[in-house]
């Protein structure tokens, strides 16, 4: 019998039986691992295995490569910190349904757990935590190996009047670099060059950059879509910046 213990946040729950589920949940040493928790279904178990409850749990299985079962113990709950927060709740959703569906099963992925978990908490506590959003997403990209590289123009080398990404490289283009070009670049909003404040139209236009690579990643992965989460949330915040933009 092989054991180990964990903690982590549940990304996702699905029926198994009558009365089991499977849980997704993303733990700290071992990544994103699935396991069946008998009775899940129940009054008692259900409240805490909602997406992004914090949990510690022991997985056990007879041969590694086997399903196996948890059996848990609640930490957190997060959700009920959210509820009356509909952009929060998005936000939540869609961290969780993007780790779900971009991380490899059964590997640790360290800084990104540190990086999620304290975004989660920070929903709906602390009022930056749209711009931490974004910078959640591009550190996802990262981790999974398509970092975004703003430091200098990828055609001039200048690291000044940086306002585009290039769509093929990843790469921060200056408006004199992008030349005939500019109108097929992606935006690149100061935000995601730390020199703005709370901007939900800024935001908006990273996500748009981060999405690209994000929905590039997700097509080799599969031929699923990105998750309507994410898109739900994309629809909130851009809601949010068209009440900045001044009336005509």
């Amino acid at each position: 019998m092989i054991e180990w213990r964990d903690e982590g946040a549940v990304l996702a729950v699905r029926k198994h039986g009558e009365t089991s589920v499977i849980v997704d949940v993303f733990t700290e040493n071992h990544g994103r691992h699935a396991g069946v928790v008998r009775g899940g279904i129940s009054r008692k178990m259900t409240p805490h295995l909602q997406p992004g409850g914090q949990v510690s749990v022991t997985w056990k299985a007879r041969l590694e490569d086997h399903l196996g079962a948890f059996t848990f113990e609640p930490v957190k709950g997060r959700a009920a910190a959210v509820m009356d927060d509909p952009l929060a709740l998005a936000a939540l959703n869609a961290v969780t349904a993007m780790l779900a569906f971009v991380l490899p099963e059964r590997e640790a992925h360290g800084y990104l757990y540190v990086d999620s978990m304290r975004l989660l908490d920070r929903l709906g506590a602390d009022p930056m935590w749209p711009l931490a959003y974004l910078h959640w997403e591009v550190s996802l990209l990262e981790e999974l190996g398509f970092g975004l590289d703003l430091s200098a123009c990828a055609v001039t080398g200048s690291h000044e009047d940086l306002i585009y990404v290039s769509p093929k490289s990843g790469r921060a283009v200056s408006r004199l670099g992008a030349g005939e070009w500019a109108d097929r670049m992606l935006p690149l909003p100061q935000c995601l060059l730390g020199q703005s404040s709370l901007n939900f139209t800024e935001i908006s236009q990273g996500l748009t950059t981060t999405g690209h690579f994000l929905s590039r990643i997700a097509a080799e992965l599969s031929d699923r879509p990105m998750p309507a989460a994410r898109d739900r949330l994309l629809d909130r915040i851009a809601k949010k910046a068209a009440q900045e933009a001044p009336p005509f």
